[in-house]
């Protein structure tokens, strides 16, 4: 696989044509990679700061005297605010370094822990999950943006991947400390440890957190010298009318129903569902991110390779993309089928793995069609929408608990609708995402507005 560092034809951001890719030494491929792997645990600290709230539930619940539905309304309230920064993050980022505003966003997301800390209440875990909604908002977009400074277009789906895979080692590695934690000292005691690791990375990013040679600040140089032929900038509402930014809106707001209600409900699922003892539930919780971590990495990996042997990035990202959504909507549509424990997790575990495999790649299909200084708002806002599935999913899938005649018939409704939802997202995705004929819409709009300046 092509590094950074290798000089390649490389497509142009917004449809102007080939350029030749600057050559960049050894030491700044490494230096992609560093960054990369830096970024990814930064999104495995913001995931795993999502997933505490299904770690503590149980516990929570009982000391609080929670119903399933206030936890549900717990796991909505992170988005209220979410998706309203994430669609103004972008926007952000879009003028200032991006290295600057992921400290900035790591700094936030640790100290919003404080009113859970020093009052822990139930008042007290709204007002903190709302704030840590809205500070971790722009994350995921951004995240990527970030490490998409590194690398060309036709090499983002492995470093994409590698960064989202940050979401299932939030679930491998730190799930089942948080647990171990969690259990000897209490659930406020996850809130301090994530704090903490939040506060210590910002601390690392501030002494080697660097934009790279395609960041949207190298872009905006660029354009501010005059040398560049390439479409800078059209009107935001021209990108998102284009059917592959709402149709890949729609996809991805059907699989993230599903993401938060895992993170939100899988280990009382399986406590109180399947059967499994409190401890046993909270080490299952990693078994999808293992699935997960897999698919994301092998199916970009391929991908990658086929971009660049010239297969089109409607077939390597977005075809690739709705195979996974339909595969996961059918499994997790299986489960009310299944008696079996080990066969209900076997299928939320291999659902969950097909499902998110679509996210890397839809991340670059989406930046594939976006002007290069526009990918910090075009991918925020793109993910501030989808991600207001998870408003509602972490709640609905409480009540539905609550009013079923068992909490495991309640559960497995709920994994029923999320998956046939799925399955809609994916048809909807194989109708509209088409990143070559986009771009070329994005070329074509700007061709027409400079022979109207001309005229």
């Amino acid at each position: 696989m092509a590094l950074p560092g290798d000089t390649e034809r490389a497509d142009d951001p917004a449809g102007g044509g080939k350029r030749v890719a600057p050559a960049v030494s050894a030491p700044t491929a490494r230096t992609a990679w560093s960054i990369t792997f830096l970024v990814m645990i930064l999104q495995t600290i913001n995931f795993a700061d999502k997933a505490v709230l299904g770690i503590v539930a149980r516990p929570l619940s009982e000391d609080l005297g929670l119903s399933n539905a206030d936890i549900g309304l717990l796991g909505s309230a992170f988005y209220v605010l979410f998706v309203i920064t994430g669609l103004v993050g972008g926007f952000i980022a879009d003028r200032v370094r991006i290295v600057w505003v992921l400290l900035a966003l790591a700094l936030l997301w640790s100290l919003v822990q404080i009113p859970v800390l020093l009052v822990g209440t139930f008042t007290a875990l709204i007002i903190s999950r709302v704030l840590l909604g809205a500070a971790e908002g722009p994350a995921s977009a951004l995240n990527n943006v970030a490490v998409f400074g590194w690398f060309p277009k036709s090499k983002r789906g492995l470093p994409s991947a590698v960064v989202s895979s940050g979401t299932s080692l939030s679930k491998i590695l730190m799930a089942p400390v948080l647990t171990v934690i969690v259990a000897a000292y209490g659930w406020k005691a996850a809130f301090w440890a994530l704090m903490i690791v939040g506060l210590v990375w910002a601390a690392v990013w501030l002494v080697v957190g660097k934009d790279g040679p395609y960041s949207v600040s190298s872009a905006r140089a660029v354009a501010k010298s005059g040398t560049t032929g390439k479409v800078e900038r059209v009107s935001f509402l021209r990108i998102a009318a284009l059917p592959t930014f709402w149709g890949g809106v729609l996809g991805m707001f059907a699989i993230y129903g599903m993401v938060a209600v895992i993170l939100t409900w899988l280990p009382s699922y399986f406590e109180q569902g399947l059967g499994f003892s409190r401890v046993d539930s909270g080490l299952l919780f990693a078994l999808p991110s293992v699935t997960g971590m897999a698919s994301m990495l092998l199916v970009s990996f391929i991908t990658d390779r086929l971009a660049g042997r010239g297969m089109s990035v409607r077939i390597s990202r977005g075809m690739v993309s709705v195979v996974s959504l339909f595969v996961c909507g059918v499994m997790l549509a299986s489960i009310p089928l299944v008696h079996s424990a080990w066969l209900a997790v076997v299928l939320v575990v291999a659902g969950y793995g097909a499902g998110v495999a679509s996210y890397p790649l839809m991340n670059v299909a989406v930046a594939h069609i976006s002007p290069e200084r526009q990918v910090a708002s075009t991918l925020g806002v793109f993910t501030a929408l989808f991600s207001t599935s998870g408003i509602l999913a972490p709640w609905l899938t409480g009540h539905l608990v609550d009013t079923a005649t068992t909490p495991a018939e309640g559960y497995t409704t709920a994994f029923q609708i999320f998956g046939v939802v799925a399955i809609i997202g994916a048809v909807v995705m194989a109708l509209t995402v088409n990143p070559e004929r986009d771009r070329a819409r994005i070329a074509a709009i700007d061709t027409l507005t400079s022979a109207d300046d001309r005229s």
